[in-house]
């Protein structure tokens, strides 16, 4: 990817392509676990089960085309924007990377909006259809700001472009172009947070068959993935780049409008689960109630019995937690109070809470200062997405004497750098590292996100350096691009190394340390990274570019990037992440690991029994 949303979306899915087929199924195949009065726990809240349709392998065709038509679309867009706005609406670079840099933090704050509505509204099916059609809008949009000359401003002249006096485009036409854009984040709200549930729903998590089903699901998914990747990287930028941007706008707009028919067509076949409610509610109901009997005192240590409510776990919870005495406030949302418990009928969960579903929240406020820390480090990522790419512009990107590359392409190193690296890690490093440290993973989750943010430092300092020595030669040798783009491969494979620790990383904690039905939330968190990083990154960019610079001397940021600074923006964000670095370490010293559970079956059939073990 080359901007910022796309950058780190197609990261964490490509980490796990890269991964998927050596790691263990997050599904063992094991006997379907019997909950209450014999009926089955599912995951995801998918009760195929107890569904009539089909669905099943019948249902993977319609999806994963969808999913492959819709990726190659979005995708096809998202990697070479950067350069689309700076050739065709001849916009400056730091004008648009804060285009791409807002558009960015929209798109992945959505998913919570859309998680949000397909939970406790209408349904997965339902968000995924009207998303898909709010996808097409958009790219139609784009597209049509392209092959409609009244929609992008005129062509700029050779003349025009040596004194930098191209017109860039008047209010009507960025509005269209910023239309097209705010349609294509609401596909991705509604299509992100929903297209993998969804898959997963087609099948029986209780049965042998649903399992493998399920983990096949996923391999085809993340396969899938990777050759939309590599072709939207690779042909469709090169279309882009070289041929045409209207046909290279275009065949992703007619690949989305086709993923539409083709998901249509599966309707009946598809497995509907009912909207059960959204996590966010319990959220905001253990806040509400806590506040309410926040005059209440709280029950001395060993008093407690009888004090709080503890119902049986729910159909989809597996794992029980007891309650603690971190942010003790929040327990007095669980103390029973008269007549709030009713002889039939649940409680009012805006007055009264479980211990379960305070522990829960509890869980996500522990976890918040180890999801502030990602900001950083992938604002340091995004950069390869917008500045990066204006180096690569003003390189020497031949291959032999006919063949250039596109600058779009040139983030592909880093993706080849992590599909070496990822088996090696897991074939070889982890088995001889967990000799020494006793760890299943050989190192903690917060040891491997470390290392990543190191990773970052270090790509900002390798990119400063590198950047040092293209300026050099750029002004030794005027008109001329002296220097190969491959130069780049030095930063972009540190970062390649920096998302391999860091992403996977935060992903696989987040999922570790969130209970079952909070994965939703664990998934979101990470896109909420992205977008913090995305409007942080806009701000230091518009601070540096109105900063530095003046007495006649043009600023770091400048249009021209051989007479401007970019050397130093990047040290700048190195000190940044170095500063972020050692907020980590405090953080993650402070960290606890959750407790594992383990299921006790007891005599009752109605109730769960939970232990929990220190990790």
């Amino acid at each position: 990817m080359v901007i910022k949303s796309i950058k780190e979306e197609s990261r964490s899915f490509f980490l796990y392509c890269c991964t998927k087929n050596f790691q263990k199924s997050p599904y063992p195949e094991k006997e379907p676990v019997q909950g209450t009065k014999g009926n089955a726990l599912s995951v995801s809240g998918s009760a195929c089960s107890n569904q009539n349709k089909p669905g099943g392998w019948k249902a993977m065709p319609y999806i994963l085309g969808n999913e492959t038509f819709e990726r190659l679309a979005t995708f096809g867009l998202w990697s070479n924007f950067m350069v689309y706005l700076m050739r065709e609406f001849h916009l400056d670079q730091v004008s648009a990377s804060n285009v791409l840099y807002i558009w960015s933090g929209v798109t992945n704050f959505a998913p919570l909006i859309g998680a949000f509505i397909s939970d406790a509204y209408v349904g997965r099916f339902r968000t995924i259809a009207v998303a898909s059609v709010a996808s097409f809008l958009g790219l139609l949009t784009v597209t049509l700001t392209a092959w409609i000359p009244h929609l992008h401003p005129p062509e700029c002249k050779p003349e025009q472009k040596l004194n930098g006096h191209c017109i860039g485009p008047n209010g009507a036409q960025l509005g269209v172009l910023l239309t097209g854009l705010g349609l294509l984040s609401v596909g991705s709200g509604g299509i992100r947070p929903c297209s993998i549930p969804f898959g997963i729903d087609q099948f029986d998590p209780t049965t042998e068959e649903g399992v493998r089903g399920i983990t096949s699901f996923f391999n085809w998914y993340y396969t899938t993935f990777t050759v939309v990747m590599l072709v939207t990287l690779t042909l469709v930028v090169y279309i882009q780049d070289s041929v045409s941007w209207v046909l290279g706008l275009g065949i992703p707009t007619l690949l989305m409008g086709g993923s539409i028919v083709l998901f249509l067509m599966g309707t009946r076949i598809y497995v509907h689960v009912k909207p059960q409610g959204s996590i966010f509610s319990s959220i905001v109901q253990v806040f509400v109630a806590a506040y309410k009997k926040r005059q209440l005192k709280l029950p001395a240590e060993g008093q407690e019995n009888g004090v709080f409510y503890d119902p049986p776990l729910k159909e989809n919870t597996l794992s029980k937690r007891a309650l603690t005495n971190y942010f003790r406030f929040l327990n007095k949302a669980a103390i029973i109070m008269e007549n709030e418990l009713q002889t039939h009928g649940s409680p009012n969960k805006w007055r009264l809470c479980s211990i379960q579903d305070v522990e829960e929240v509890k869980c996500l406020i522990r976890i918040i200062p180890i999801w502030a820390s990602g900001i950083i480090s992938f604002t340091s990522m995004s950069q390869q997405g917008t500045f990066t790419l204006s180096q690569a512009l003003k390189m020497d990107r031949h291959l032999g004497s006919k063949f250039q590359i596109p600058a779009g392409s040139v983030v592909i190193m880093s993706m080849i750098t992590i599909g070496i690296f990822l088996p090696i890690y897991d074939r070889i490093i982890v088995p001889a590292l967990r000799k020494f440290t006793k760890r299943e993973g050989g190192i903690t989750l917060l040891q491997r996100i470390g290392i990543g943010i190191i990773f970052s430092i270090l790509a900002m300092i390798v990119s400063g350096v590198m950047e040092k020595k293209r300026r050099t030669s750029a002004i030794m040798h005027p008109g001329v691009a002296p220097i190969s783009v491959f130069w780049l491969a030095p930063q972009l494979v540190l970062m390649g190394f920096c998302e391999a620790f860091n992403i996977l990383g935060q992903i696989e904690f987040f999922n570790k340390e969130f209970p079952e039905h909070m994965k939703s939330i664990a998934n979101s968190l990470f896109f909420c990274s992205v977008a913090g990083a995305s409007y942080l990154s806009s701000v230091v960019v518009n601070i540096v570019h109105h900063v530095t610079g003046g007495h006649r001397r043009p600023d770091w940021l400048t249009s021209d990037i051989n007479a401007g600074r970019l050397d130093y923006f990047y040290y700048l964000l190195a000190g940044m992440g170095t500063f972020n670095f050692l907020y980590f370490l405090y953080v993650a010293h402070h960290y606890r690991y959750q407790g594992n559970a383990q299921i006790e079956e007891k005599s009752e059939p109605d109730n769960f029994e939970l232990s929990s073990m220190k990790p």
